[in-house]
């Protein structure tokens, strides 16, 4: 019996009924030889990890469109975040935490440079219209390897694909990542807002606050402990409905003084956006090999929004200027 096999065993007697033990994954699309020492999660994890995809989050934008400023979340720092929250809940909750950390590790890989802004704008331009969570599967399974993809387990893309809006995924774990989203960005958005000058902390309503708690790390306590003494009392991963309206108020607060505020300001961020697509829409041989072999079995308007959807801030800027500022006539 290898390493793998001890840990899938020992997940078969520790983890929830409800839970989604690595040995009982309805596998991968293309099936490959098990690894001695890690189960199927944990290498879905290490995969995500070590993607471009992965690495290019630390340079996207979360909320606060800043080149600048170092203390504002990016995607990444999200990401982590989430990550921490979720696996918390995961092993108060006796979940697997690394089926959790897989699915948080990759949920907004196809998030596009410029936040909210930069997948608004793309879903305008394409016809078949833009999600962030599709993208991420999309990145996943086909953009990732030169066109291979990760070939990630059935219950890692479906958490992926359904972290979002009203989709609901198929294991508790992906249900956790769901509400450890939500918990992460609400707080921190709150916490960035703050920094930014759009909000000071007395601003908050207080009907909410006095739910979650008057702090950062107040509320997000109160959040973590609701789920887990929720998830653990019913069987499926919950919060308890005093604290779930507290914090969707909370976010609808968010949505009034923040994130609609900001969005009146994104008219830069949609007009990168949309010059790089028309360009490349019209100019198909100026992406690069990795996109333009997508060409032979996907249509324009995809693979020009995977290019742009896996561009950084700072690469998109950068390349907008090369391809649409004027040049200095005494240039050298």
């Amino acid at each position: 019996m290898n390493i793998r096999q001890r840990t899938e065993m020992a997940e078969l007697e520790f983890l929830s009924e409800y839970a989604c033990p690595s040995s009982k994954s309805r596998g991968r699309i293309r099936e490959e030889e098990k690894c001695p020492i890690r189960t199927e999660f944990a290498r879905d994890r290490d995969r995500i990890i070590h993607s471009k995809a992965f690495r290019r989050l630390k340079h996207k934008t979360q909320v606060f469109i800043t080149l600048d400023n170092d203390h504002f979340r990016t995607r990444l720092t999200h990401t982590l975040e989430v990550a921490q929250i979720a696996r918390t809940i995961a092993k108060a909750s006796r979940l697997n935490e690394e089926l959790v950390e897989a699915i948080c590790l990759g949920h907004d890989l196809g998030h596009t440079p410029f936040g909210h802004a930069g997948e608004k704008a793309l879903n305008k331009l394409n016809p078949g219209g833009f999600k962030h969570y599709e993208q991420s599967l999309r990145v996943t399974d086909v953009i990732e390897r030169d066109g291979a993809g990760l070939n990630l387990t059935f219950e890692v893309r479906d958490g992926i694909l359904n972290h979002s809006g009203d989709n609901e995924a198929m294991t508790q774990e992906g249900k956790i990542v769901k509400i450890a989203d939500r918990i992460a960005y609400i707080n921190h958005d709150i916490d960035d807002a703050i920094r930014a000058g759009l909000l000071k902390e007395s601003d908050l309503p207080t009907e909410y606050a006095e739910v979650l708690g008057k702090t950062h790390s107040q509320r997000i306590d109160s959040l973590i402990l609701s789920t887990v003494n929720t998830t653990v009392k019913n069987g499926y991963v919950s919060m308890e409905k005093e604290i779930e309206d507290a914090m969707l108020g909370m976010r609808d607060f968010l949505f009034e003084r923040v994130y609609n505020v900001l969005a009146k300001r994104d008219g830069d961020a949609e007009f990168i956006i949309e010059r790089l697509y028309n360009y490349f829409y019209n100019n198909k041989d100026k992406m690069p090999d990795e996109y333009k072999h997508l060409l032979q079995q996907y249509d324009l308007d995809t693979v020009v929004c995977d290019y742009i959807a896996c561009m950084t801030d700072n690469y998109s800027i950068s390349l907008f200027e090369e391809l649409f500022m004027p040049k200095s006539f005494f240039a050298h």
